[in-house]
């Protein structure tokens, strides 16, 4: 293919120089005349290993030059990747300085450009800047429709430094947002030799994905410290702790506690996490990321109160309350603040699980709930039917496979508030929301 790549810092330089290696013309555009200079000249502008000889050996053979002349640029290619900067402002927001900049030198190309042209962003972008600024101003200054006249995808890049080449030859992923289906195609076929999973998704999903990827980053190193500052006030060897941590590839280092949804409970995690704290502070040590868990699984919470109570009904059906399918637990179940919640505030409820159902005869957690929450038993029922009778706002509180079918047994006027995403299927009769999707 045709590339031009608009800036030559860190991602532009890489993506240009890797990409020119594999057999594309690239061209790469940057006002400062000095980084052009040293391009044409088979030098680096950045240092990162092996970009130097790639650089030199693509410049050698003609796949790779650099212009600071945009027009030239986008009317000798028919990708363009951008790949300048987004710094931070001042208040932590975005500078699209350089972004604007660069669509308009775009779109100004090409009003004047007959054949089609597919326009990627490659900087780090929040979601919402594609169809807030990127597009608009590619339409504004050049009189074409985008999708139509000339295409848009978002291709968030994952290269560290250090290993950019390494990381661009094979990446954990290849993340394609499109807008038209043309433009996706044409990214796909690029990258269709790299050995990584390609997902195609809409602009803002792609967008979204990087700053998670970063977020959990930096969340994991801040983990880590935590962990390895008390670990030293306890004599224990912290890297000997990680390394065993992270043999558990089945619920630690995977998927395993990571699909949005409802906040924790049970036996086991808001104990540890009270008592690990506790432990802390008593050597005088501060883990605010260890320490803040349980506040946000608070907020979850009353994120989940507040969902019910928005839909402006009074009477209320739950499903499941145990603190996860499959169990009768009802130790520090969320779903018991919920209800407490709820019945304090004069809502008229059925609820029903028939884990707990079954526990309220025999086992366990009898003297619980005859004991400690004998208002709540007293509003269990025996069927989902009973529940769906009662209700006008039904919670789904966990992912009993018995509540699968609950859209489709929704009724005219019934609301539908799903707190684990039971179903990907919407209700036609009623009003459905999830807590966060």
């Amino acid at each position: 293919m045709r590339i031009s790549v608009f800036g030559t810092g860190y991602v532009g330089t890489v993506s240009a120089a890797c990409l020119a290696r594999d057999g594309h013309e690239v061209i790469g555009v940057d006002p400062v005349r000095t980084k052009v200079e040293l391009i044409n000249a088979g030098r680096s502008p950045i240092v990162e290993a092996d970009i130097g000889e790639i650089i030199a050996a693509t410049v050698m053979s003609g796949r790779l030059r650099a212009t600071d002349n945009s027009d030239e640029a986008i009317r000798n290619t028919e990708l363009s990747f951008v790949c300048v900067g987004t710094p931070s402002q001042a208040n932590g927001n975005l500078d699209l300085t350089f972004i604007r900049r660069v669509c308009e030198m775009i779109g100004k190309s090409l009003k004047n450009k007959g054949d089609r042209h597919t326009v990627a962003i490659r900087s780090t972008i929040l979601p919402g800047t594609m169809h807030q600024t990127v597009i608009p101003v590619l339409e504004q200054c050049s009189g074409k429709k985008a999708g139509v006249d000339f295409g848009v995808c978002n291709n968030p890049e994952f290269l560290r430094e250090g290993s950019a080449v390494r990381d661009f030859n094979a990446p954990p992923k290849t993340v394609i947002g499109e807008l038209d289906q043309a433009s996706g195609n044409m990214l796909a076929e690029l990258y269709a030799r790299l050995d990584a999973p390609l997902i195609r998704t809409d602009l803002q999903t792609a967008e979204m994905v990087k700053y998670i990827d970063n977020c959990w980053h930096a969340l994991k190193i801040g983990f880590a410290n935590e962990i390895g500052n008390l670990c030293k006030s306890l004599s224990v060897d912290a890297h000997e702790v990680m390394k065993i941590f992270c043999q558990d590839t089945k619920l630690n280092i995977s998927s395993a506690y990571l699909s949005p949804g409802f906040a924790f409970g049970g036996s086991c995690l808001p104990k540890d996490l009270r008592a690990l704290s506790y432990k802390a502070k008593m050597h005088d040590l501060e883990l605010p990321i260890v320490t803040a868990v349980l506040p946000s699984n608070e907020l979850q919470i009353a994120r989940g109160i507040r969902l019910i109570t928005e839909q402006g009904y009074k009477r209320i059906g739950v499903l499941g309350f145990s603190f996860k399918a499959g169990t009768d637990d009802l130790r520090e179940s969320p779903m018991i603040e919920v209800i407490e919640h709820l019945i304090g505030k004069g809502y008229d409820l059925r609820i029903f699980d028939k884990n707990v159902n079954l526990a309220s005869l025999v086992g366990a957690n009898r003297d619980f709930i005859l004991n400690h929450i004998p208002h709540i038993s007293r509003l269990m029922v025996d069927s989902v039917e009973e529940v769906l009778d009662h209700a006008q706002t039904v919670v789904i509180g966990n992912n009993d496979p018995e509540f699968r079918c609950l859209p489709d047994r929704l009724r005219d006027g019934q609301s539908l508030v799903d707190f684990v995403r039971i179903t990907n299927r919407r209700s036609e009769n009623g009003k459905y929301e999830g807590i966060c999707w």
